[in-house]
């Protein structure tokens, strides 16, 4: 079985509110996320190509994101919206 890197895979990805190539999207190399591990990510379960509770996943992303001083600058519709084009 080979390993494919990251950085080089096939597909899209959700980066800056618009759909990019996964090869083009890039994380700054000062990324305060990166270095000191400070994020607020959500796991969510697919069922029959349906995210189960989508928006209350995306809702409690923008709040958990507010509790540590985030400001996500994207609406719970929105997030919604990018995550089923996905």
């Amino acid at each position: 079985m080979s390993i494919i890197p990251f950085d080089d895979r096939d597909g899209l990805i959700w980066c800056d509110g618009a759909m990019v190539p996964w090869r083009e999207s890039t994380l700054h190399v000062l990324s305060h996320g990166l270095h000191y591990g400070r994020c607020v990510f959500e796991g969510e379960r697919v069922y029959g190509g349906n995210v189960f509770k989508l928006t209350e996943h995306s809702e409690r992303l923008i709040y958990s994101a507010e509790v540590l001083g985030f400001t996500i600058p994207y609406s719970a519709s929105e997030i919604d919206a990018a995550t089923n084009a996905v």
